[in-house]
């Protein structure tokens, strides 16, 4: 039997930052995991490269329903603060466009810089180490936790969750967080894949699958009012249906029979741009949508219209062709799951937790951090910076 201050399950982002942190608080910290290796989902991430943070991280840039939660911890634990971390272990990095940071070489190195802070704070490691049971047990003089483990008991005075989503099975997500939450009583916003492409009906989408492939930019939205959500980014064509950060983007918002709108010419007045070249000539409609479009796009969209001269056709047709480009809507019929999720919208209600620290209300050193709490981000590094924040957030804040 080992006995430690705290025990953290989950070696991922949240998981070790936390247990880093409370490690140089002079806390005796242990980190399990069921992995076999540390921290696939970071080593995978930005196309194996690792978008950790982002220049401008804000609550708006998260899902939940509890949309304030995130504030304290994001304040307390900022985008410069990681990098500064980044700085002092030698990472050489780089910023894309929307102020997404990347690593120069390779995700590995963020794996190892919170490996090394773990080491420097004097974490223990049980990995891989299966935690079969958890118990809690209340006397007047202590409280403590005590797992069942495939490496025999261990016992801890606080116990910190951080297991991430069901996102990416494959590389050994679970729902250990969401059943442990639910047997200690805490209620669960309804869990569902996000960052994620969306499909569709095989007949609908029969048209349009010799675009697999092509990309171009559009603003993408769903849902109607002041406040519905829309993204100006890359939109990618497949076999089943429409991906890319446009669409994964969106997607964290679709609500299931909901359509979503695309503006497939967002820097153009595409009705004044058609009814001013129908006085213009003999050009045909196809070479002229060519300027904006990829050729294969303009000939699929257009149709027998492609080769139609734009001064032969009335003002009508040209206006509802311009209608239908700037707002092409299309009702998705589900997503690629779990499988091809980036993360995992929903889980431990946050109302059910302190937003300073990360605790249980209703279970005093019980933690949950990371994913599987209901604080989703947009893409862009805003999950890997509310790891890092809720991590630190509990770090400090474990008693």
């Amino acid at each position: 039997m080992s006995v430690f201050d705290v025990a953290v399950i989950g070696a991922g982002a949240a998981g070790m930052m936390c247990a880093a942190v409370a490690g140089q608080r002079g806390k005796r910290v242990v980190l399990l995991d069921h992995a076999e290796k540390l921290a696939e989902k970071i080593r995978i991430s930005g196309g194996g490269r690792c978008n950790f943070t982002n220049r401008v991280v804000k609550a708006e840039h998260f899902i939940s329903a509890n949309p304030h939660f995130c504030k304290s911890a994001l304040a307390g634990f900022t985008p410069q603060d990681f990098i500064d971390l980044v700085d002092r272990h030698g990472i050489a990095w780089h910023e894309k466009h929307k102020g997404q940071l990347f690593c120069d070489q390779s995700s590995e190195q963020i794996i190892d810089l919170l490996r090394n802070e773990c080491v420097d704070a004097g974490v223990q490691w049980m990995m891989p180490c299966a935690v079969s049971e958890v118990k809690r047990t209340d006397s007047p003089h202590t409280q403590e936790f005590v797992l069942q483990t495939d490496q025999g008991i261990v016992k801890c005075h606080s116990l910190v969750i951080a297991t991430g989503g069901l996102a990416i099975p494959q590389l050994g997500a679970t729902d250990f967080g969401l059943k442990l939450a639910r047997e200690f009583g805490l209620k669960i916003i309804e869990p569902r894949p996000a960052l994620v492409p969306l499909t569709f009906n095989g007949e609908q989408w029969r048209p349009l699958v010799d675009l697999a492939g092509l990309a171009l930019q559009a603003v993408v939205s769903t849902g109607s009012g002041r406040h519905a959500p829309a993204f100006m980014e890359d939109v990618l064509f497949t076999h089943k249906g429409l991906s890319g950060p446009g669409i994964l983007q969106i997607s964290s918002y679709w609500q299931p029979g909901e359509p979503i709108a695309l503006d497939l010419a967002p820097d153009s007045d595409m009705e004044a741009l058609l009814i001013e070249a129908k006085a213009g000539g003999r050009q045909q409609l196809g070479n002229l949508l060519g300027n904006f479009w990829p050729k294969r796009l303009s000939e699929q969209w257009l149709g027998e219209l492609a080769t139609s001269r734009i001064a032969d056709l009335p003002d009508r047709t040209l206006r509802e062709l311009a209608a239908r480009i700037k707002g092409w809507s299309v009702v998705p019929n589900g997503t690629l799951g779990y499988k091809k999720a980036e993360v995992m919208r929903g889980g431990v209600d946050t109302r059910e937790l302190d937003q300073r620290t990360m605790q249980a209300k209703a279970v005093p050193g019980l933690y949950f951090i990371g994913e599987v709490v209901d604080v989703t981000g947009w893409l862009g590094g805003y999950n890997f910076q509310w790891a890092w924040a809720s991590g630190v957030a509990c770090g400090r804040g474990l008693v």
